[in-house]
């Protein structure tokens, strides 16, 4: 089979023929027909993770996967409902199962021996990848969508989908509420759809320095937009106000994690509001003190999503309820597409779609 593959650091990855992997009792054989391009990808290349997930090359890359069931394990129960031919997608985060956190069900925040798939474990930049079946969930033949469709769903309709519902349970969404989604790449055109889906009538503002990138968060259900290049925070604010009444907003969801974001989501927000973060473009947060304490004002991580989280992502999909923004291109130039996300240059998410 064909993958790309990565042999270190700050070098365009190497398409191979390798041979398809063999599957253990447990596992299927998913026959992948997309994978969507994530900017984790650009980074696990430039060695942002080098020393929190360290790699032994070489590896396939790739954590969002869609694709068609092509062989079961015999040790594989029929209670799974995995049949040749069905359409699956790949819970990305494959916890050890024995840590509290696996226990909880969160095993993307994994403390064992777990891992994540494509950073480290054989990923979907590959035509097969053998997946434990407990990490596979079926796509109903009936939905009629597209693989490419359904892969960005595992990371970038994942991360924003947990993310919201943080703020959700807060109690910072709801009538009179406003709340800001900073960064509208291909995490941010999903976040502001789940704004208004789980916002209870919230105001939703999309922040952004491109307005080809707003245009993406209006189309998907944005009540305003603002392009925050080269503004100050109390120039924002004024704008905020000619729109909304208000020079600050309850919640921010942060999809970029730089540190002109963070500083202008933090500089915006109202007393008792929340600033939930998921983008990991920056390296570290600064926030100002006392206005968070003395404000009651929150900072919190959140960090991809559980195997629950997705199958509520899913089951918005399949009800047509969640638009999507979606480049698709081959394998043959997934160096091209990694490369353009690190300038910055996409708009929505890039698909590799397989044959």
């Amino acid at each position: 089979m064909r993958a790309a593959r990565m042999y270190g650091y700050h070098q365009p990855w190497r398409l191979e023929e390798v041979p398809v992997p063999e599957i253990g009792a447990d596992d299927v054989l998913v026959k992948v027909a997309a994978t969507g391009i994530c900017r984790s990808d650009f980074q696990l290349a430039d060695g942002y993770f080098e020393d929190a997930v360290p790699q032994h090359f070489p590896i396939t890359p790739g954590h969002e996967i869609a694709g068609h069931v092509a062989r079961v394990g015999v040790a594989v129960p029929g209670a799974a409902g995995l049949s040749d031919g069905d359409m699956v997608v790949v819970d990305p985060s494959w916890g050890d199962g024995t840590c509290r956190q696996c226990h909880e069900g969160n095993e993307q925040l994994c403390t064992g021996d777990g891992g994540w798939v494509g950073f480290g474990p054989p990923g979907g930049f590959a035509e097969y990848l053998a997946v434990h079946y407990r990490h596979l969930i079926g796509i109903p033949a009936s939905s009629g969508q597209r693989p490419e469709y359904f892969a960005p769903l595992t990371d970038a309709g994942l991360t924003t989908y947990r993310a919201m519902k943080k703020l959700q349970a807060a109690g910072k969404l709801g009538p009179g509420r406003a709340v800001a989604v900073s960064g509208i790449g291909g995490l941010g055109g999903y976040a502001v759809q789940y704004a208004k889906l789980l916002g209870g009538g919230a105001t939703v503002v999309g922040f952004d320095r491109a307005d080809d990138k707003l245009a993406v968060a209006r189309d998907h259900g944005a009540d305003y937009v603002i392009n925050t290049r080269d503004k100050t925070a109390r120039e924002v604010g004024d704008e905020l106000a000619m729109r909304t009444g208000r020079d600050n907003v309850d919640a921010v969801l942060d999809c970029t994690g730089a540190l002109e974001s963070l500083q202008l989501g933090a500089a915006l927000l109202a007393p008792e509001g929340a600033l939930v973060q998921v983008g990991l473009m920056g390296t570290r947060v600064e926030l100002p003190l006392f206005p968070f304490v003395g404000g009651e004002r929150s900072y919190t991580g959140s960090f991809w999503g559980n195997y629950n989280d997705l199958t509520e992502v899913l089951a918005l999909a399949d009800a047509g309820m969640i638009k999507h923004s979606i480049t698709t291109l081959r394998l043959d130039d997934i160096n091209d597409g990694v490369d353009a996300l690190g300038r910055g240059d996409v708009v929505g998410r890039q698909v590799v779609v397989f044959a």
